[in-house]
């Protein structure tokens, strides 16, 4: 049975610096599947705002699977007038927690290919999701070392993941924007690309969507008037309580000090009167036991506190719900006793930040950094992420990073994103990094020429991205991304020659290339019909990539085309248990195990394809064909 219309090419990978993941929106690789970031006067004077970039510097993220999503995207939209061209719909889970290569395929990678098709990696600084994007990626809990981390801070790595920056996801990444050793006076600089590779990224998210719009309206009525409470735990010996000490003594000495109270006392800050700052250790002080504290949070205020878990969830719990105690389980709210984000948000707070798992105390947020930074100038998104350590990690930003009630320094628009780069047709900044990257030994015409590509291809320029990849392979014949690509192309479009001597000529300089030897032992078993030269092609690109499960897909099925069934189910076996949701992957065992006479088997592995993708059946002839004879084999009962 040949399955040449639905086999897979092996195409996730980085080469030279460059990730392939992100170039796939234009229609010319679309079918292609893959596997594989003062002074009092100046503080107190003048009430009019300004601007504090624009709706044209912030991308809208939106899940379309949530009414939620969709509501309070299009009134932030419409509050802030962001372009319709900035709003990136994507579909995802509306849950909590998002495994991570649902993370990669459903959230980052339309996230990226929405910046790249507006040529907007220079010109976006603020990311904006929306409630009904998944807060947590799932991993292990291994402490520093695990891979658990918000969506969020994952999301604000995007920017070098697209200049193709290796970013391992294990443990937290330094935050290359975190002011900890920068002068008060240097805060209010507004953010650029410049000042850090990276987006700032924050969420419009609270217990109910009127919570949400409520922020967004004090958001954009922000005001500069108010106190910063600091309400430390008494007798305790952490560095939180030196933050807040510090933070008070640099707030006075820029003029604010009348306007700070800070508590070192076991008494709690309650029934607080204009409150624009405030920030506490939460459930984590053992004074505090109400959710509520009664603080009256005046428009633009800024929030948050020492606790681990407060961003745990967005759901709503009881009305009865208290703060519970850590020895006592049924007192727990989505998994634990402590404070929640979401009561801030109900009281009043106009921004705040919160954690879906444990930080530990040092990846907090600062507020020694944060108050005098927002004070001072900074906008919010600005005044969190300069007070943040970490990045790759478990903290959320959620608030309108527009809201700047104390901003004064407005950039130029070619201060933000400077012109395009001719050359590659990408924004200069990006195309700058891109280039100084570079790709390893490739000579600069051809990385010039496949940057080309990319830009034309998230365009959705299909003649011309075709155009620069010749280029790109013209001007170097061991580039190996663009021959690699081209060979792909070639494949698609049945130039099967064209793209043999393309995966040839790669592994002849790069014996061990895993994706030439697997697509080139594909195309030989399957369009050339020679299973036996491909056999040994395809059994040293499983003994390279370590049993990666599409290359044994590739195996198993030139095994059976060899008529070794047995062999082939090994494979392919071992390729399911890898990659028990890749429906390609069943579909093949499927068709071994009725070759094999295992009716039972093949049924229970065509039952597993269908139930990934129904409509299989519809698209593939071959499939239907396997599902009526399983049926006519099966015993009657």
């Amino acid at each position: 049975m040949g399955l040449a219309a639905s086999r897979r090419n092996l195409t996730r990978a980085s080469y030279a610096g460059f990730n392939t993941e992100l170039l796939r929106a234009g229609s010319m690789f679309r079918r292609l599947s893959t596997v594989g970031l003062f002074t009092g006067l100046l503080l107190i004077g003048g009430n009019k705002h300004a601007a504090a970039q624009s709706g044209a510097n912030v991308l809208v993220v939106v899940n379309d699977a949530s009414e939620a999503s969709r509501t309070i995207a299009e009134y932030y939209a419409r509050k802030r007038a962001v372009p319709a061209t900035n709003i990136c719909h994507l579909t995802t889970s509306t849950e909590d927690t998002i495994e991570r290569l649902d993370f990669d395929r459903q959230v980052q990678g339309p996230t990226g290919r929405c910046i790249a098709a507006m040529s907007g990696q220079d010109r976006i600084l603020y990311i904006v999701l929306t409630k009904g994007v998944p807060i947590r990626i799932q991993g292990t809990s291994s402490g520093r070392e695990g891979t658990v981390s918000s969506v969020d801070s994952e999301l604000t790595l995007l920017y070098r993941r697209q200049l193709g920056v290796n970013t391992p996801i294990a443990g937290p990444l330094p935050n290359p924007y975190f002011a900890a050793n920068l002068p008060v006076n240097e805060h209010a600089k507004p953010f650029t690309h410049e000042r850090a590779d990276i987006f700032l990224v924050t969420r419009l998210d609270g217990f109910t969507v009127e919570d949400v719009l409520g922020l967004v309206d004090r958001s954009v009525a922000s005001q500069k008037e108010g106190r910063i409470l600091l309400d430390s735990r008494a007798s305790w010996q952490a560095s939180g309580n030196t933050w807040l000490k510090t933070a008070a003594e640099t707030l006075k000495s820029i003029g604010l000090g009348d306007r700070v109270e800070l508590d070192e006392s076991s008494r709690v800050l309650k029934n607080g009167e204009s409150v624009l700052g405030y920030y506490s250790w939460g459930s984590n002080d053992p004074a505090i036991k109400d959710r509520n504290l009664n603080h009256h949070f005046v428009p633009g205020a800024l929030a948050a506190m020492f606790v681990s878990s407060d961003a745990r969830t967005f759901k709503e719990p009881p009305a009865s719900w208290a703060l519970g105690e850590t020895n006592n389980p049924q007192t727990y709210y989505a998994g634990t006793p402590q404070s929640l984000t979401g009561d801030l948000i109900r009281a009043g707070v106009t921004g705040t930040a919160g954690h879906v798992a444990e930080p530990f105390l040092d990846a907090t947020i600062r507020p020694d950094i944060l108050f005098p930074a927002y004070v001072t100038g900074a906008n919010l998104a600005e005044a969190f992420y300069q007070a943040m350590p970490y990045l790759s990690w478990q903290t959320i930003v959620i608030g309108d990073p527009l809201c700047a009630p104390f901003r004064t320094h407005v950039l130029a628009t070619e201060e933000i994103a400077p012109a395009m780069d001719s050359a590659t047709e990408l924004p200069a900044l990006f195309a700058a990094r891109r280039l100084k990257l570079g790709g390893g030994a490739a000579k600069r015409d051809a990385l010039t020429a496949y940057m080309r590509f990319e830009s034309r291809t998230s365009r959705g320029n299909a003649a011309g991205a075709r155009q620069a990849l010749e280029e790109a392979g013209a001007a170097d014949a061991r580039f190996t991304p663009a021959h690699l690509l081209l060979g792909m192309h070639y494949q698609q479009e049945g130039a099967i020659d064209r793209a043999i001597e393309e995966y040839r000529g790669i592994l002849a300089y790069a014996p061990n290339q895993v994706m030439s030897l697997n697509n080139l032992a594909y195309i030989l078993a399957v369009n050339r019909r020679a299973p036996q030269e491909a056999l040994p092609l395809a059994e040293r690109a499983v003994a390279i990539s370590k049993g990666e499960p599409n290359v044994l897909d590739t195996l198993g099925w030139i095994q059976h085309l060899l008529g070794k069934d047995d062999d082939a189910a090994r494979s392919l076996r071992m390729a399911v248990s890898a990659a028990p949701d890749n429906v390609e992957l069943r579909w093949h065992a499927a068709v071994v195990f009725a070759r094999l006479e295992d009716v039972a088997k093949a049924t229970s592995e065509l039952a597993a394809a269908l139930k990934i993708d129904p409509k299989l059946p519809d698209r593939e002839e071959d499939v239907r064909k396997l599902q009526e004879s399983l049926s006519a084999r099966r015993p009657s009962r």
